[in-house]
C-alpha cells in the first residue's frame, strides 16, 4: 500500500514537472519582441512610421509657438491704458512691442493708428488679428491631412496582406485556420498603427484649434477694451 502511494505521488510529480516544462517551452516559443511584432506589419509601416515622427514634430513645434504667442497678458492692457491716459503714446507702443505676443502686436497696430477714425482703427486691428491667427494655424492643415492619410495607409496595407493570403491559399489550397489567422493578424498591425497615428494627429489638430479659438475670443474682448480706452481716454480721471 505504501509503495502504491509513493508510486502515485511520483507519477503526479513527474506529470506536473513535464507539464511545466512543456508550458515554459511553449511560452519561450511564442514570445516575440515588440520590434519583431511591429516589423511583421509589412511595407506600409514605413510611411506610417515617418508620419508618426513628423506628427510629433508638428505637435511640438505648434505647441511651443501657440503657447508663446497666444498668451493674453492682463497687465499689458493695464500698462497700455495708463500710458494712453497720460498721453505717452511712445511708451505704450514700446510696452506692446516688448510683450512679444500676438496681442501685443495687435495692440501696437491699434496704438499706431490712434487719431484716425475708430472704424479704421478697428479694421487695422482686425487685419492684424487675422494675420496672427493665420500664423498660429500654419501647418495645422498638415495635421488634419495626416489624420486622414495614416489610417488609410494602414487599411491599404491590411487589404494588400489579405489579398496575398488568399492568393497563397488559391495556389497551395491550404485553408488551415493557422495559415489564415497568422497572416491576417500580421497584416492588421498596419491598420492598428495607422489608426494610432491618425488619432494622435486628429486630437492635436482639434486641441490646437481650440486654443486658437480661445485666443480669438480673448483678443476680440481686448480690442473692445482698447477702443473704449481711446474713446474715453480720461474716464478714470473724471471719476
Amino acid at each position: 500500500m505504501i509503495n502504491l502511494f509513493i508510486g502515485l505521488q511520483a507519477d503526479t510529480l513527474t506529470q506536473a514537472t513535464t507539464g511545466a516544462l512543456i508550458e515554459n517551452v511553449g511560452q519561450a516559443t511564442n514570445e516575440i519582441s515588440v520590434l519583431e511584432f511591429i516589423l511583421k506589419g509589412g511595407f506600409f509601416l514605413i510611411p506610417i512610421g515617418i508620419l508618426l515622427f513628423y506628427t510629433f514634430y508638428l505637435i511640438a513645434e505648434r505647441f511651443m509657438y501657440i503657447h508663446k504667442v497666444a498668451k493674453i497678458d492682463l497687465n499689458l492692457m493695464r500698462d497700455v491704458k495708463d500710458n494712453l491716459n497720460s498721453g505717452n503714446l511712445d511708451m505704450a507702443v514700446s510696452i506692446a512691442e516688448r510683450n512679444g505676443t500676438a496681442s501685443g502686436i495687435i495692440l501696437k497696430e491699434g496704438i499706431l493708428t490712434i487719431g484716425r477714425p475708430i472704424s479704421e482703427i478697428e479694421s487695422n486691428m482686425e487685419r492684424a488679428t487675422n494675420i496672427e491667427i493665420g500664423q498660429m494655424e500654419k501647418k495645422m492643415g498638415q495635421l488634419g491631412l495626416i489624420a486622414g492619410i495614416a489610417p488609410t495607409l494602414g487599411f491599404i496595407g491590411t487589404i494588400g496582406g489579405v489579398i496575398k493570403i488568399f492568393y497563397s491559399i488559391s495556389k497551395t489550397e491550404d485553408i488551415s485556420i493557422g495559415n489564415i489567422s497568422g497572416g491576417l493578424y500580421e497584416k492588421m498591425i498596419s491598420s492598428g498603427a495607422g489608426l494610432i497615428v491618425g488619432i494622435v494627429a486628429y486630437a492635436a489638430y482639434h486641441l490646437f484649434n481650440g486654443k486658437i479659438d480661445n485666443f480669438s475670443l480673448a483678443i476680440q474682448k481686448q480690442i473692445l477694451d482698447f477702443v473704449n480706452i481711446i474713446q474715453r481716454p480720461n474716464a478714470n480721471k473724471t471719476k
